[in-house]
């Protein structure tokens, strides 16, 4: 189905995807999950964007990914016998974020078959990250409601049980906040200290510019993001890149307080 498919006529109206498009869609979803779904409207309503007008994804969206993060979790307590609740947690938040639901998406081409508004569509929205990640889930609660929760599963197992032996080890999956945390303790060390340096933007599109200063160690870095979080997350990871470089046994001591030891000859 090519992106314009099903587009009515004009920007702002309902859009509505063809006959023609559907059976494409249809197909595709067939070809790509061995997947056959017996409600066209279900298949519709997952691949209908709400810039599209009209019923959309973000209900299905919603259910699918309750059933997605209980299927995972399913598959990492099996799969990871040893792991504590923390790791997890970390291996499922891992296979479950958008960014990994995006690339999932994108090796499907489900962009492809999205149905989107025209403003959507002419900036791209079908190569969106975000709009990939959040019809994938469409996908899997219109898969629920069509054939039940085995089929849901068996689609989702298919996807992502060969993932599992691709993952980071759960300190790898760690954020850059905790590693940074974790690492200053483990030197007895005060806390790394966050501040806000600059908001910019919007309202609704903020910008933020947030420093973590480790004085103890003298280490300052300044991340940005479109949240305080993600600029903190960003400045700590920048922190944390210059560690290795700062880690002399004599510097952690005296940044600890530990006397140097002394010459015994």
């Amino acid at each position: 189905m090519a992106h314009s498919a099903g587009l009515g006529p004009a920007s702002g109206a309902i859009q509505v995807l063809t006959e023609s498009a559907l059976k494409t869609a249809a197909a595709w979803l067939q070809e790509a999950l061995d997947y056959e779904c017996r409600d066209p409207a279900l298949l519709e309503a997952a691949l209908t964007h709400r810039s599209a007008g009209g019923a959309h994804n973000e209900r299905l969206e919603f259910l699918g990914d309750a059933i997605l993060n209980c299927v995972v979790a399913r598959l990492v307590f099996q799969e990871f016998a040893a792991a504590d609740e923390g790791d997890l947690s970390r291996f499922r938040a891992s296979l479950v974020s958008g960014e990994a639901l995006a690339v999932i998406a994108a090796e499907l081409d489900l962009g492809h078959h999205v149905r989107l508004g025209s403003g959507e569509l002419k900036s791209g929205g079908f190569r969106r990250k975000s709009i990939l990640a959040d019809a994938l889930e469409a996908l899997f609660g219109a898969i629920y409601l069509d054939g039940g929760s085995e089929a849901a599963t068996r689609v989702i197992e298919r996807l992502f049980v060969p993932r599992l032996d691709k993952l980071p080890s759960a300190a790898e999956l760690k954020d850059p906040k905790t590693r940074l945390q974790e690492a200053v303790q483990a030197r007895s060390l005060p806390l790394p200290v966050y501040a806000v340096e600059s908001i910019s933007g919007e309202a609704h599109n903020q910008f933020f510019e947030v420093s973590c200063t480790v004085e103890s160690l003298s280490l300052r870095a300044v991340g940005v993001g479109p949240s305080r979080r993600r600029a903190e997350q960003a400045a700590a990871n920048e922190v944390l890149n210059a560690l290795p470089s700062r880690r002399s046994k004599t510097a952690i001591e005296n940044a600890a307080g530990d006397p140097a030891p002394t010459d015994q000859s």
